[in-house]
């Protein structure tokens, strides 16, 4: 049931008494980060500036993965792009790998940790959005990105909800 009722043999519904709110709580947090993901943007770290900044705006996203050997090392925002331009960087020349956040400095998440999870860390470290990853092997540093989670993703999520209620 929703939370609100129970039933018993031989007596019927019972009113649980619980507020809404502890319902909607338990909805979000039993949510995985799998059910909304969405695709990964991801380039590789030789890459050139300039083709990042083509590729972000072509495929319309505030940031983008950065991979080495299809492992993540690396993150680009708009913020460090427009570093780089307005420093008088030749973007054709430069790699991806000289301006990009590198790995220990990221904050990713994995599949099956819950969307509420992914929330509060984009809004404890002010990002817009969190790498998905799977671990390879027995490393922490060999980390694949299978997807990604976005404010756009949170916030379709919160309108899913609110419309099927």
């Amino acid at each position: 049931m929703t939370g609100i009722l129970d039933a018993r043999p031989k007596v019927g519904y019972i009113y649980l008494g619980r507020p809404d709110t502890d319902i909607i709580a338990n909805r979000i947090s039993s949510i995985k980060v799998k059910d909304i993901m969405s695709l990964p943007v991801v380039i590789e770290e030789d890459r050139t500036v300039y083709d990042a900044v083509v590729y972000m705006f072509t495929e319309d996203v505030g940031s983008i993965y950065v991979t080495q050997n299809g492992y993540l090392s690396g993150v680009i925002s708009r913020k460090d792009l427009l570093r780089s331009a307005v420093g008088g960087m030749d973007l054709n020349k430069t790699p991806v790998g000289m301006i990009m956040t590198r790995m220990p400095k990221l904050v990713v998440i994995r599949e099956l940790d819950t969307i509420l999870k992914a929330a509060i860390n984009m809004i404890e470290h002010e990002i817009d959005s969190l790498p998905v990853v799977e671990e390879i092997g027995d490393s922490n540093k060999n980390l694949k990105v299978i997807g990604r989670i976005t404010k756009t993703n949170i916030t379709r999520m919160f309108v899913e909800l609110g419309t099927n209620i």
